[in-house]
Formats: C-alpha cells, sequence, structure tokens
C-alpha cells in the first residue's frame, strides 16, 4: 500500500468538502484579553478573539497569573513524574480541595485535561463494576463516548434531553443491575441546558448512578461557580460530578468530584490517572486562584451573562440567525461548510475578528456555524464591530436573515 498517497487523498477529500481545519497561530495579549496577535507567513495581524473558551477571561487575570508566577519560582517548571511517583505535589493536593469544597463532595482528583477526566473515570467505573450498563446522551461529548466504548460494557444512547427515553431504557433493566446514566450539563455545540432534576428524579426511581460533565459551566453558573447543578441545587443528589480547568477557570486540566470512596476508587484503578504525568504545579496553583476566586466573585458571572444578552439583542436586530438557547454560547447559524469557511475568513482577513467555523463531524452536516462566545472583557466597540462585520458578510453571501427583532 502506498501510505503517503492514501493520506494525500484523504486530506484532499476533506478539503474539497470545505472542513479541512487550519489552525490561527496567535498570541493573545496579557492583561488585553480578547485581543490577540495573528502571525502569518511573514506578516502579523491585530485579531479580537470571539471563540475563546476561556469564557471569563480568567486565563489573563492577574491574581491567577501571579498565583502561578510564584509556584513557578517555588517549585520550578514540571511535577516531575506521575502522581504515584514523586508528581503529587502541594498545590495539586489544596487544589482537589477546592475543587471537593466547589461541588460540596467529599473528594475530588485531578487529571491532564476535561478529555482524560471523562475517558479515564467514565471507562474505569463502566468497565470494572461487575454488569455495569451505561445510558448515554445523544449528544455526549467524544471524550464520554470514547470513555464509554473504551470499558466495552453494555451501553445503550437514549434521545438526547429526554428523561421519559431514559425511563423507558432504564425499565427494561432490573434493580440488581448496576447501571450508570452520562450526559452533560450545557451542550457546548447548541448551547441548551439539561434537565437536571428530571433526570435525577430518573436514575434515583432505577437505582442509577448519575454521572454529569459540567465542562461548559463550571466557573460560569451558581453563586459560587459550581455550574448548573450549583445553580439549581442539585449537586447533592449527583454521584459523579466532572468538569475543567481550561475553560472558565482559564487554566488547563480536568477533574472529578464524588465520595471519597469513589474517587480512591477511580484514582487506585484508573489507568488515564496512574500512568500520566501530574500537571505542573503552577498550572495548579493557577487553577486554585481561579476558583478560589470565582467562588467569592459574582461580578465576572454578571457581566458575562450581560455581554452574552447583548450580542444576541443585536444579532437579533440584524436578522442575524442564531440557536435560542439558555446558556452563554452563540451559534450563529450558515447551513454549510465552505461558506462557514469563507465567512470565517473574511471576518478575519478584513476586520481581525476571530471566530472559529465549526463543521462536521463536530456538527451535523448542514448545520454548520460560527460559534461565538462573549466574554465579560469584550467592549461594546468589539461587540459593534462583529455585528456589523456579520451583516455585511451575510449581505455579501445572500444568506437568508431572521425577521429583525427591534
Amino acid at each position: 500500500m502506498d501510505y503517503e498517497t492514501f493520506f494525500a487523498s484523504q486530506l484532499d477529500a476533506v478539503r474539497a468538502e470545505g472542513r479541512y481545519r487550519v489552525f490561527t497561530d496567535i498570541k493573545r495579549h496579557r492583561g488585553n484579553f480578547p485581543q490577540a496577535t495573528r502571525f502569518l507567513d511573514e506578516d502579523t495581524q491585530p485579531v479580537t478573539v470571539w471563540c475563546s473558551n476561556d469564557y471569563l477571561g480568567m486565563g489573563q487575570h492577574p491574581m491567577v497569573v501571579d498565583a502561578m508566577h510564584a509556584a513557578l519560582d517555588e517549585c520550578g517548571a514540571g511535577a516531575g513524574g506521575t502522581r504515584n511517583i514523586s508528581g503529587t505535589n502541594h498545590y495539586h493536593v489544596e487544589l482537589e480541595r477546592e475543587l471537593a469544597d466547589l461541588h460540596g463532595k467529599e473528594a475530588a482528583l485531578l487529571f491532564t485535561s476535561g478529555y482524560v477526566s471523562n475517558w479515564a473515570a467514565l471507562g474505569t467505573l463502566a468497565s470494572r463494576i461487575p454488569g455495569c450498563v451505561v445510558f448515554s446522551d445523544a449528544l455526549n461529548h467524544a471524550s464520554m463516548i470514547e470513555g464509554i466504548r473504551a470499558s466495552r460494557a453494555p451501553y445503550k444512547v437514549w434521545k438526547h434531553n429526554d428523561p421519559e427515553d431514559l425511563d423507558r431504557m432504564l425499565s427494561d433493566y432490573g434493580p440488581d443491575v448496576p447501571k450508570l446514566v452520562a450526559f452533560e450539563s450545557v451542550y457546548s455545540m447548541d448551547g441548551d441546558i439539561a434537565p437536571i432534576a428530571e433526570i435525577l428524579d430518573v436514575c434515583e426511581r432505577h437505582g442509577a448512578m448519575s454521572y454529569i460533565d459540567e465542562v461548559h459551566a463550571v466557573g460560569l453558573y451558581g453563586p459560587r461557580g459550581g455550574g448548573i447543578a450549583e445553580r439549581e441545587g442539585l449537586m447533592d443528589r449527583i454521584t459523579v460530578i466532572e468538569g475543567t480547568l481550561g475553560k472558565a477557570f482559564g487554566v488547563m486540566g480536568g477533574y472529578i468530584a464524588a465520595s471519597a470512596d469513589l474517587v480512591d476508587y477511580v484514582r487506585t484503578f484508573a489507568s488515564g490517572f496512574i500512568f500520566s504525568t501530574a500537571l505542573p504545579p503552577a498550572v495548579a496553583a493557577g487553577a486554585a486562584a481561579s476558583i478560589r476566586h470565582l467562588k467569592e466573585s459574582d461580578r465576572e458571572r454578571t457581566l458575562h451573562q450581560e455581554r452574552v444578552a447583548e450580542v444576541r439583542r443585536k444579532l437579533d436586530a440584524m436578522g442575524i440567525p442564531h440557536l435560542p438557547n439558555p446558556s452563554h454560547i452563540i451559534p450563529v447559524m450558515v447551513g454549510d461548510a465552505k461558506k462557514c469557511k469563507m465567512i470565517s475568513d473574511w471576518l478575519m482577513d478584513n476586520h481581525g475578528i476571530y471566530v472559529q467555523p465549526i463543521n462536521y463531524p463536530t456538527v451535523p452536516v448542514g448545520t454548520e456555524r460560527l460559534r461565538i462566545t462573549p466574554s465579560p472583557v469584550h467592549t461594546d466597540g468589539d461587540t459593534g464591530r462583529l455585528i456589523d462585520a456579520l451583516s455585511e458578510i451575510w449581505s455579501q453571501c445572500e444568506l437568508a436573515r431572521m425577521d429583525a427583532v427591534a
């Protein structure tokens, strides 16, 4: 087999479909988020980032940066190994205490990313609990799907955000069958929010464990940033809460929070934890500082929601179609991979506006979109330039508009 020809032909097919992904080379400006510099072949360009998952700009917050500098000066760069072999730094221990407290759980466990925490935790629980059957929401993240598949446990996929369908599926299994229900709180592409209370009612009725992915909610919702489950007073009813440090908390890493025994069980048996080098101490220190700040400060969350509402209002006024949802994620719907990429390129090249196109396989074909994530540190001027530019390119592409809302 001519391997290189095979690789090239497969990439050419993706390019022909208009969904080949090109990384944008940028350098963020400390203290001036969302401004950044884009690096081209022999030039640079100032840009405004409108698609970051650093939802609150905490990656630039002086308290976070200072904490990381201090830990770097104290401990050096790396952790020095896995958590089992010299890699457990006191900053990791402190961060896990902060996370357990954030979610009202007995314990928490750090991983190198949210992807790894889902894959390792779900894979370990499903594979090692004898006879466990997993019930997965139809739109769960790839990391959850990979963990469930890796476990080789039997699994069922229930209709997205449909507790009645989940109830019907669980009814096929008796009380002696271990069950694990996995779902998200905020779904990152459509921005919809799960009916958590109703799902938990079903889980409790059938004796099922509940596993919620709150990666797009932690830091952003609840009086202390504990997520949608905290906002709705449901954390104590959930078996496992999974989250990330790489989005609203502005750093990197993933975690689970649960009972002390469950966390210790995953710590003891999850290969994705056991064999991974620990997070650098400076990263753990920055994450802990971010969490502590957002537990006490609601200012960032309030400003964030105000900015999201403003962008939605201005899109409505221009008739730019976007999915209505109750979260902070604004999917501007294009519906064509080539046009979506072209619009993204045009916004960047002509206005220095960075909005990444989202296409298959992240979203289904025909639902391609621009995923806009306003932050509390975007200015009125930033918002005005975004809306004006979108309106201009919408007209150039002769794309359909909604009825404008005054």
